[in-house]
């Protein structure tokens, strides 16, 4: 395995830490801050900004997002997410011990999940992980941003006051968003198409954002954080060898346990609850 794409494995690890890290302090401020107004964006995240927890929450998260950005352009998508993914789940338990939390059974089951996941990853990881892979396709490029993009908005319209609903939202936001940062990576210079590609990117991430926030404030938390790294993911892995063209392996029996590594990482991220699990504040009587 090239350094580079070991690098950009050590980049998606941190990336994880500084994600989970960074809902865990969003949520705890935006629970102090006036239910997010669809309608006023910019007031909701003037009002969401008030609270220094929300604000070093964001910082984190985009101190993590610059890794990611080094993940992308380093290791092959799938690689990296499944990285992310697994990540989040490991993490989630040490957190949970550094908050002085209980780590329980649903957790336990989570991690074995994971390290059985990217043990089954890493033996199928040849062919895949000799470079970057940034080449794509631009039709199923496009039909895939569209199309992610579109459910996001009729989500978010129609289940503007349910918190899961709102996390596939921002989730489908999200994943659009990573796929355009892999995109933008195979790009030399700057030209046309890589600055739309840029606008893409911040305004993706910045919509994302606002509507990730309604749904913490909105709840349950844990459903919402999960339910949110876990859209991401999903789409990002399957980006790999549908939009990037990354290789799959020709033994059949090595292509199944890829599929299933990949479906073991998402599903250990998805049931494993982020850090204060336990806590099942309520929105009415959190927020002043």
């Amino acid at each position: 395995m090239p350094f580079s794409v070991q690098l950009g494995l050590l980049c998606a690890v941190l990336t994880a830490l500084g994600s989970i890290v960074g809902f865990f302090l969003k949520h705890k401020g935006a629970m102090k801050a006036p239910l997010v107004d669809a309608r006023r964006p910019i007031h909701s995240t003037i009002e969401l900004f008030k609270s220094p927890i929300y604000t070093l929450g964001c910082v984190v998260a985009t101190t993590s997002w610059g890794f990611h950005v080094a993940a992308l352009a380093l290791a092959p998508i799938s690689v990296v997410q499944s990285v992310i993914a697994g990540g989040l789940v490991l993490i989630t338990v040490v957190a949970d011990r550094f908050f002085g939390h209980s780590v329980t059974r649903r957790e336990w089951i989570g991690v074995a999940l994971t390290a059985a996941g990217l043990a089954f990853l890493a033996a199928t990881l040849e062919g895949t992980t000799d470079e970057a892979h940034s080449n794509y396709d631009a039709w199923i490029f496009g039909v895939v941003l569209v199309g992610t993009t579109l459910a996001a908005f009729v989500l978010a319209a129609r289940s503007g006051t349910n918190g899961p609903a709102l996390a596939v939202s921002a989730g489908l936001l999200w994943a659009g968003s990573d796929i355009t940062i892999k995109a933008v990576t195979g790009h030399s210079g700057v030209d046309a198409l890589s600055v739309a590609f840029a606008v893409i990117i911040v305004v993706w991430s910045l919509v994302a954002l606002l509507i990730s926030a309604k749904s913490l404030q909105l709840g349950p938390v844990v459903p919402v954080i999960a339910l949110t790294s876990a859209t991401a993911n999903v789409i990002t892995i399957a980006a790999g060898p549908v939009i990037f063209q990354e290789p799959l392996p020709d033994d059949t029996g090595l292509l199944v346990l890829r599929v299933a590594a990949f479906a073991l990482v998402i599903i250990a991220a998805a049931m494993t609850p982020p850090p204060g699990s336990v806590l099942k504040e309520k929105v009415a009587t959190a927020r002043p």
